[in-house]
């Protein structure tokens, strides 16, 4: 081998080994992804498709006070928008959230187990078919599923309250989600 060959061989060697360790370290593979670290990666998954709007805007009437509020999207978020508009009267649970009957059970595909709800939060409590929406914080609860969360200002209407009316905010559009 001549020397012009032999230092091109040699140069290239190292760097083709580390282009190999690199390729090797990004794989795309399932298997690669499967064993890989949680913090592998800083950035944030990807939640929601292209074609599908990540919230629904929604807007909730209290003892005559408009609210907005903003449903997530989920299974059983959509599921409620498909039933807007309603109007539900209200009960007192616990001193700490209220409570509305629902006309019909919601769709609880991939949902949690349960919830730890914060003030502010609507939420669907599937053993008992209702709407929860919370002026106070409460403990976890098997069996709720969050829906979205209230603008704050609600929080005080929503704990003298005993009908609520909620529907699509203006322009916000009514979306199935299918």
């Amino acid at each position: 081998m001549n020397p012009v060959t032999l230092r091109a061989v040699t140069h290239g060697v190292p760097a083709a080994a580390l282009l190999l360790v690199a390729t090797a370290c990004v794989s795309d593979s399932p298997a690669a992804s499967a064993s890989a670290s949680p913090r592998a990666s800083t950035a944030p998954a990807a939640t929601t498709s292209p074609a599908r709007t990540p919230a629904m805007n929604i807007r909730l009437t209290l003892n005559g006070h408009r609210v907005t509020a903003t449903l997530n999207d989920s299974a059983t978020a959509r599921d409620f928008a498909a039933q807007l508009p309603l109007t539900l009267s209200l009960r007192d649970f616990h001193q700490a959230e209220k409570i509305a009957d629902l006309p019909r059970k919601l769709s609880t595909s991939g949902a949690p187990e349960g919830a730890d709800p914060e003030i502010g939060d609507l939420a669907y409590y599937a053993p008992w078919n209702q709407l929860a929406t919370y002026y106070r914080d409460a403990p976890y609860a098997a069996g709720l599923v969050p829906l979205g969360r209230m603008d704050r200002s609600g929080v005080e209407q929503l704990a003298t309250a005993d009908e609520i009316t909620i529907d699509v905010a203006p322009g916000a559009g009514h979306r199935s989600g299918r």
